[in-house]
């Protein structure tokens, strides 16, 4: 029997108590594996050490019965490449490698596919490797990469010149840039898990014109505030109410949102 890509998440405050909570939970994993007939292949396992860039500066040496841990900089989960750092670089990269070999398949069919059918090969292709797990690191200062592809496609697309303006071929096409998917999805994230969030009116008693507004946890740290969940908050909060109010029915909020970013389009992290 075989397990393949088992993560185990280990959180302290407390450097001491970090490296406590790491020796017991691997003789609890060691345990269930023994109980299921599994072995823990050492020579496969690595960890990260997640870090910002004010945390404490700790070489971990981890291990267990005398099995060392290997540390890595990055490990691929579910397709997506998590890094120590968070910043997505690694992950972004892959995905360019992939963009500009489907970029590369849509030049050479070009000659011989109508715009209608480049449309659909770009959904298939472009769109779906691009919105992958977009809600992590769609406006990661890497990401940019990303858009001038998806750009140079809708070029392709259009036959059109380099100094004909892209606002309007997304708009002609009915795509999404990618800064306009990255808000679509991570809205439609909020209206699916609307139990992982709170209004204003549920967490004090002022009645303001807010009191229907998302609210926002208490966030020192940048990276949080870049993050999915903050992010999706401040996003939501900033739709016009005929958008918000919609969000108790996924459809019909889903298809007032698309109908929103097609007009007002978003280019990228900055606007």
């Amino acid at each position: 029997m075989y397990a393949d890509d088992t993560s185990i998440i280990v959180t302290s405050p407390n450097l001491e108590n970090f490296e406590t909570k790491l020796d017991n939970i691997f003789g609890d994993i060691n345990n269930w594996f023994k109980v299921n007939q599994l072995i823990l292949n050492y020579n496969k396992i690595h960890y990260l050490q997640f870090n910002t860039k004010n945390s404490w500066d700790y070489d971990l040496k981890l291990n267990y019965q005398g099995n060392y841990i290997k540390n890595s900089p990055n490990t691929k989960f579910w397709g997506l490449i998590i890094d120590d750092s968070l910043s997505w670089k690694a992950h972004i990269d892959q995905m360019m490698s992939k963009l500009n070999t489907a970029y590369f398949v849509i030049r050479t069919i070009q000659a011989i596919m109508s715009p209608e059918t480049l449309r659909i090969v770009c959904f298939a292709y472009i769109h779906s490797i691009m919105s992958y797990g977009i809600i992590l690191g769609g406006i990661q200062t890497y990401s940019d990469k990303i858009f001038k592809i998806q750009k140079r496609v809708i070029r392709i697309i259009t036959s059109s010149r380099m100094r004909d303006s892209y606002m309007e071929l997304f708009k002609k096409l009915e795509l999404l840039t990618l800064y306009s998917q990255y808000i679509f999805s991570v809205s439609i994230f909020v209206v699916k898990n609307k139990h992982l969030f709170h209004t204003n009116n549920q967490t004090h008693s002022i009645h303001t014109r807010f009191k229907t507004n998302l609210h926002p946890p208490t966030a020192n740290l940048t990276k949080f505030q870049k993050g999915v969940y903050y992010s999706a908050i401040n996003i939501f909060n900033n739709f016009p109410h005929n958008i918000k109010d919609l969000a108790n029915e996924l459809v019909p909020f889903r298809n007032a949102l698309k109908r929103f970013l097609l007009i007002n389009s978003f280019y990228n992290s900055k606007e």
